[in-house]
């Protein structure tokens, strides 16, 4: 192939260093294989190529990839030439699991005797050692994270959260059965997000005390694909457009599944989102230990091993009592809190994410995900939704509660990912010398 998308680094192999043993077809299946893994589960571009080319250079071989949305190319050269493959494969999934046990096996790599057949009997060793989150622990930790994010929210009525604990729980049960009978990313955050809206409904019909909806919006918080959009706002950050804007629109594209689930739900039971309302702020002991459950809920769905959970945890629940000391005790903006606390995530998360072999973007999110301005983002859909049926009968005040629902939520977005990206970016600039 001749087409580059990207710019990546490289890492050349000296003439008299490339190994007449190692096969150049063998090698290239090889790094191919291992470079399709760590792009689909997670792993940050960068540091999917450097890792590759590790693997490269213990074979003796010079080695190029090229990353896009749809497709990795892998391009090898030796005394013969240069060798291609080309693989269809997008980054929609995040198994920290996974692309841990791939980047503890690179970095345990002996050079001396390193061949292709032997690597790839240590890579499948390194993966049976995955072990699969049950659908016992998906279920309860699903239902917990919900229930957390109620009580960060101001929910406090005994019912309700009952309510959307069992919510998250029936979503997240529904969602590994649609996992397993259909290809589609989309219909399982859509589907959990029309039983979220049911449920929702009818809790309204019972008249349970509940803030903004949260009965309804809560389980739908815990299926926004934040690591997507991270890694496409650090795609984004070092330039790499093409697959940047990719990925934010594949994320954008759930979001938007989300919302349609979630308004679907509520209008078949004869309810609505109401948009822009005071928000309200739960005691820190509250909202610290809510934040460490929703962070340990998190990293389940990321398929985080236990042992790994008590880092990210800890940083969450200092994280979220930076922001309630900012916003609360100091009173400033709800987009300085978010931009500060993922700031401190950022600078504590970029070191221990590369001691543990974890994707950054997955262990930050987690970090920060009860940060995420999911109510404004679905109060905001539901006050367009309201314009387009109401039409010129809509009410005044609408159109602008719509916009400061949509501006809220943008800004605070803007603000984590600024909060997140620049120290990792620094960091990684002089730790390594380039962005890893």
């Amino acid at each position: 192939m001749t087409r580059k998308l990207e710019t990546h680094p490289v890492i050349p192999a000296k003439e008299d260093e490339i190994s007449p043993q190692a096969s150049p077809k063998a090698a290239l299946a090889f790094l191919s294989h291992v470079a399709q893994l760590l792009f689909l589960n997670g792993q940050t571009t960068q540091r999917t190529v450097v890792a590759t080319c590790r693997l490269a250079k213990a074979l003796n071989f010079g080695i190029e990839v090229f990353p896009r949305w749809g497709e990795l190319t892998v391009r090898l050269w030796d005394q013969d030439g240069t060798h291609d493959i080309a693989a269809p494969v997008a980054p929609t999934n995040v198994d920290m699991g996974k692309v841990s046990a791939i980047m503890k096996m690179i970095d345990g790599l002996d050079p001396r005797g390193f061949k292709p057949a032997t690597a790839q009997v240590m890579l499948q060793e390194a993966l049976n050692r995955v072990a699969t989150v049950s659908m016992a622990r998906f279920i309860i930790m699903t239902a917990a994270g919900a229930a957390a994010l109620g009580v960060i929210f101001g929910a406090s009525d005994p019912l309700g959260m009952i309510l959307i604990a069992g919510s998250a729980g029936l979503g997240a049960a529904l969602r590994r059965r649609l996992m397993r009978v259909s290809q589609s990313p989309l219909l399982p955050p859509f589907a959990a997000a029309l039983l979220a809206g049911i449920i929702g409904a009818v809790a309204t019909d019972l008249h349970v005390s509940s803030p903004q909806r949260l009965i309804a919006v809560c389980p739908c918080m815990v299926l926004v694909p934040g690591p997507h959009l991270l890694n496409g706002a650090l795609d984004l950050a070092r330039t790499q457009i093409s697959l940047g804007l990719a990925r934010v629109t594949y994320a954008s594209v759930i979001i938007l599944m989300i919302c349609a689930g979630l308004l679907l739900g509520l209008a078949m039971g004869g309810d609505s989102l109401t948009v822009s309302g005071d928000s309200s702020y739960v005691p820190l002991l509250y909202d610290v230990i809510a934040a460490g459950v929703a962070v340990a809920a998190y990293g389940t769905f990321f398929s985080m091993a236990w042992r790994m959970l008590p880092a990210p945890v800890a940083i969450g629940m200092l994280a979220h009592a930076v922001r309630w000391f900012i916003v609360v005790g100091a009173g400033y903006s709800v987009e300085v809190g978010a931009f500060m606390a993922c700031f401190i995530v950022s600078v504590l998360v970029t070191p221990i994410a590369d001691r543990l072999r974890l994707p950054f973007a997955g262990i930050a999110f987690a970090s920060v995900v009860s940060l995420i301005p999911g109510v404004f983002l679905f109060r905001m859909g539901g006050g367009l939704l309201a314009l387009v049926t109401l039409g010129a009968k809509a009410p005044s005040g609408l159109l602008q509660a719509v916009v400061a629902d949509g501006a809220t939520a943008f800004v605070v977005v803007l603000a984590m990912a600024f909060g997140l990206i620049i120290p990792k970016l620094c960091i990684d600039h002089f730790r390594h010398g380039h962005g890893a």
